[in-house]
Parts: C-alpha cells; sequence; structure tokens
C-alpha cells in the first residue's frame, strides 16, 4: 500500500496507495474540518494542486452525523470531493473544544471520553471503538486511532500514563478495525476500489510529550501491533519549536522505512521542509488557510529558494490589509500561478479585506494553499 520510490538522505519520495487513488508523497493535507475546506469547491482543490483532503471526526459525528454520510455513500459522494480522504479520530477536539481537561464536561476514563457539544451542551461518549465505527461510515482512506493527547507542559508520570493508555486504545481500535474490514459486507461495500486494497488504512499515533525514553517507547509499542502507517501526534500542542526537532530524532530511526510517517498538526513552511528532509511523508496544517482568512499570505523569495525548501529564507508573510499595498497593482506573489495570482492585484485584495467582500477570504485561501502544495511539489523533486 505504500512504495517507497527515492530516498536522497533522509528525504523520501513515494506513492500512498488507497481506495480512492494514489497520492505521491511527501504531501499536505489541506483541512475540510466539516466536510469541506473553508471558501474552496473540490474543482479548485484540484486545480491547486491536492491530491488529498482531512476530515474532521468529531465535527462530523456532532453535525450532521455520521449515520447521514453514510447514507449518502460516503464523504467523497456527500461532499463531491471524489478522491482520497484521511480522518482524524477527533480525541483532540474533544479536549481542544471542550477546554481544560477535568472541566466543563469532560471526562477521561479507560473505557473512552465523555464530553459535552460546547455549541448546545449535548453529552456523547468516543470509545476507540466508537471513533473507528464513525471513520469507517464516514468513507475514510486513512482511518486515525484514538489517542490521548498530552497537554504541554505536563508531567513525566502524566506523559506516560497517557501513551500506556493510548496504545491500550490503539489495540481496540486495531481489533475493531480489523472485525469490520475483514467481514464479507464491508469487502462487497468496497469491491470497486480503484486499487486490490479494499479496506482503508489504519494508522497509530506516537505520544510521549516531550520525553525521549517515552516517545520511543510509545514507537515500540505501536510497532508491534503492525500498523498501516505511523504518526507522530503531540507536538502542535504549544511546547517549544525547538522540541519538534528533538522527537523527530529519537522517533523516526524507530520506524519501518517501508511504511508511510505523518506528522499531525504542523507547521509552518520551514517546519514542513525541514521535517520532509528528515523522512517524513504527511503533513497536515490550518496555517494556510486560517492565515489567508486573516489576509496573511505566503509569498515565494524566488523558485529555487522555494526548491531549496529551508537552505535560505525561502519565502515571506505579508499582511496584504497594510496601508503600503493600496496602490501595488502586481500579483500577491510574481512567482505563483495560482488563479489568484493571475487575475489580480494586491490593491485589489486588500481592497476586497478592507470592505469585508468574502471573496476576499477566498482568493487568499487559494494562493496559500498553492503555496503550500507548490512546496511539497518542490520537495519530491
Amino acid at each position: 500500500m505504500f512504495k517507497l520510490i527515492k530516498k536522497e538522505k533522509k528525504r523520501r519520495v513515494g506513492k500512498l496507495y488507497t481506495m480512492h487513488g494514489s497520492v505521491s508523497t511527501p504531501f499536505f493535507l489541506p483541512i475540510a474540518t466539516k466536510g469541506a475546506v473553508k471558501n474552496l469547491t473540490p474543482e479548485e482543490l484540484r486545480e491547486a494542486g491536492a491530491e488529498i483532503i482531512l476530515g474532521n471526526t468529531y465535527h462530523l459525528w456532532l453535525r450532521p452525523g455520521h449515520e447521514l454520510i453514510s447514507k449518502a455513500g460516503g464523504l467523497q459522494k456527500f461532499s463531491g470531493w471524489n478522491g482520497p480522504i484521511l480522518t482524524d479520530s477527533g480525541g483532540y477536539q474533544v479536549f481542544s473544544l471542550a477546554g481544560k481537561r477535568g472541566n466543563q464536561g469532560v471526562k477521561l476514563t479507560e473505557r473512552g471520553v465523555e464530553f459535552c457539544d460546547p455549541t448546545d451542551g449535548k453529552k456523547y461518549f468516543m470509545a476507540p471503538e466508537k471513533s473507528i465505527e464513525i471513520q469507517l461510515a464516514l468513507g475514510s482512506d486513512i482511518v486515525m486511532v484514538l489517542d490521548e493527547c498530552p497537554p504541554y507542559p505536563c508531567t513525566k508520570e502524566y506523559a506516560r500514563k497517557s501513551l500506556e493508555r493510548t496504545t491500550r486504545w490503539a489495540e481496540r481500535c486495531l481489533k475493531y478495525f480489523k472485525k469490520r474490514t475483514q467481514s464479507e459486507k464491508f469487502k462487497m461495500q468496497n469491491d470497486n476500489a480503484k486499487f486490490k486494497n479494499n479496506r482503508p488504512l489504519l494508522f497509530g499515533i506516537i505520544q510521549g510529550s516531550v520525553y525521549k525514553d517515552l516517545r520511543q517507547e510509545s514507537a515500540r509499542q505501536l510497532l508491534e501491533l503492525d500498523f498501516d502507517g505511523y504518526a507522530i501526534g503531540g507536538v502542535a500542542v504549544g511546547e517549544p519549536r525547538e522540541k519538534i526537532k528533538k522527537v523527530l530524532e529519537w522517533v523516526l530511526p524507530l520506524l519501518p522505512e517501508e511504511k508511510p510517517r505523518y506528522l499531525m498538526g504542523l507547521g509552518r513552511p520551514e517546519e514542513i521542509a525541514f521535517a520532509a528532509k528528515s523522512g517524513i511523508d504527511m503533513f497536515d496544517c490550518v496555517i494556510p488557510t486560517r492565515n489567508a482568512r486573516h489576509g496573511s499570505l505566503f509569498v515565494r523569495k524566488g523558485i529555487r529558494r522555494l526548491a531549496e525548501g529551508g537552505k535560505r529564507q525561502f519565502y515571506q508573510a505579508i499582511n496584504i490589509t497594510n496601508k503600503k499595498f493600496k496602490n501595488d497593482f502586481g500579483p500577491v506573489d510574481g512567482h505563483c500561478d495560482c488563479y489568484t495570482c493571475r487575475n489580480f492585484s494586491r490593491a485589489y485584495l486588500r481592497h476586497l479585506f478592507s470592505v469585508g467582500e468574502p471573496l476576499a477570504g477566498r482568493l487568499a485561501t487559494l494562493h496559500n494553499l498553492k503555496f503550500y502544495l507548490d512546496l511539497m511539489g518542490c520537495l519530491k523533486k
């Protein structure tokens, strides 16, 4: 299901095969939190170069519900995106949206986690098996186990207990996943898959906070369970940025060459470039779309620098609402061929933001995602 095509030092280029098509690695997942990448259509995503998107299990479970999406034929048919989809487990959102652990109705037990919908106060309970059930109903190509993402900072003892629970939950996820996907009913429903693998892939998630021995222990425990791929979680929850490099140094040498590696929730362009050159294959982050909605746009400092991806500062972020762009009739980025840069000026985009025109966020999002996707293209070369 994963083919390593080229390796240059630690950087890897490969191909990941899913039920809904293949994806070239390394790749970036635009985030379709509630079934759509904010402001964009599936066609626009494809034009920008996206091959796979990320759906949010937590949000789609609460609204409109996984049963409804399943009736529609899965998230692909429901949303109009006909390519591969990765779904997160929902665990991170349970805690991040409900407030601090132990507060506002969040109750963590060995069975799972009980929480309240922050919009209406309705109680929900998510067990590891429930998370897998929801993701399978959504028609996910890449399913993530339910994990506990420890906050930063936390004590080593807390981190140890957290990773041990994550491993036990991972075992339960794997057992339930195999039971469901190996059933004749599931195989019949998915016998039209584009590739021989007529089931989704299941990834384990490595935790352990910022403690070397715990990170490595988490990796070893999950390797014994033999998942289709391995994700590194808990690196975007407030820890110092320099800790991220250390986590990669500790964990990546332990992971098998023949399986994909996913760094969850990160990050800035230079962080992605560094991680890809360290051996990471998959990335997701809200930065390009979130920043776009606030008028922060990524501009290349030359195509060569973008291709080098981190040897020198290869981009800058500009605030398009700044007064200095009022009479700037050039494109946002003279090196970019996205729809926004081909057709509109900085002055026009600034005007749209200044008058609150929704088109502003749409055009800015198109540009920022194209920047990220072009960076991934450069990192494949």
